[in-house]
């Protein structure tokens, strides 16, 4: 997508939440002879730290969604930048798409839940998204693509997301790749009371399809059933978030209540428990943070402002997409 439209056009803004721990922390068992075999404590649930409403607006050529992340209520969580949502049966709300637009310094997640999305970009890699799709993109040193929302011949719903997620300075200019995720190679598993599908990360043993990334991601997507309950643990110093798309559900020992349409922004370190008494489906994220400078400008997310002039010149002139 083409950028958060609620964002100013120069404006740089500190990486939030925890750095990366300094030492890693080996949880287990630890059997010496003559002694005997204990386990370290469990860490606590994780908590909400704040819930944030998503917000309506309009991106690309008119598309009209609801941004969950990257508004001015909740700009970023580190590595997180944004996450907008499609939700419409009328095809006069988003089939004029994402006209052709550069990217440079991240990497998208586009996931439809149902309908379509055709994307083509200009190192001659093109594709379609049905229902149930997944496509990772390392946008890198750059890509120019465009992404046209649609419906299939079923409904005239389309109903999907795009995350974006930064990348540390010392990969921004990597060379761009996909990995495209068509819906069989997408994992279905159920966890405690929940029906899982697994796009990045592991869940209930199973490791999802998504591989090579640096900030070792998460994301789930959770149907917990009425009266279910859904625990996810999740490593220590990652910032996490879950964004509630149909139904409400109570998070954590606190049963701090979320509903469709929210964000709620997770404290802690230990593991995520979703609780509900008529049935929620949520999309649970998480990953390690960066803890770098972030400066945005429209399409582009780097480290610096110089940074960011040379992106817009090298869009200007043609050289983003050269090697």
């Amino acid at each position: 997508m083409a950028g958060p439209l609620a964002l100013s056009r120069r404006q740089v803004i500190l990486a939030a939440g925890a750095a990366v721990p300094a030492a890693a922390i080996a949880a287990g068992t630890f059997r010496e002879r003559g002694s005997s075999t204990a386990a370290m404590p469990a860490l606590p649930e994780r908590t909400v730290r704040a819930v944030v409403d998503a917000q309506p607006t309009a991106d690309g050529a008119g598309v009209k969604l609801r941004r969950a992340l990257g508004s001015r209520a909740l700009p970023m969580l580190d590595p997180f930048l944004l996450l907008d949502e499609m939700h419409s049966d009328r095809p006069e709300d988003y089939s004029a798409g994402f006209p052709t637009h550069p990217h440079r310094g991240f990497e998208t997640v586009t996931y439809v839940l149902e309908g379509a999305v055709h994307h083509k970009d200009s190192l001659g890699h093109e594709g379609h998204l049905g229902s149930g799709s997944a496509q990772w993109m390392t946008a890198g040193r750059g890509i120019v693509h465009s992404e046209m929302t649609g419906h299939d011949a079923t409904s005239t719903r389309l109903w999907g997301f795009q995350l974006w997620i930064n990348l540390p300075a010392a990969r921004k200019m990597t060379t761009p790749r996909y990995q495209d995720l068509a819906p069989a190679r997408i994992a279905e598993l159920t966890v405690d009371d929940a029906s899982v599908r697994l796009v990045a990360g592991q869940a209930g043993g199973v490791k999802g399809p998504v591989e090579g990334i640096v900030t070792d991601p998460t994301m789930l997507d959770v149907k917990v059933p009425r009266r279910g309950r859904f625990t996810q643990p999740l490593p220590r110093g990652y910032n996490a978030f879950l964004y509630v798309i149909d139904g409400a559900a109570d998070v954590g020992d606190a049963r701090t209540a979320i509903r469709t349409g929210q964000v709620a922004v997770l404290g802690g370190e230990g593991p995520v428990t979703l609780r509900s008494a008529g049935g929620v489906r949520a999309l649970l994220f998480a990953a390690r943070p960066i803890g770098e400078p972030v400066a945005r400008s429209g399409p582009f997310v780097m480290n610096t402002d110089d940074e960011l002039r040379q992106a817009w010149d090298d869009y200007r002139s043609g050289r983003l997409v050269q090697g």
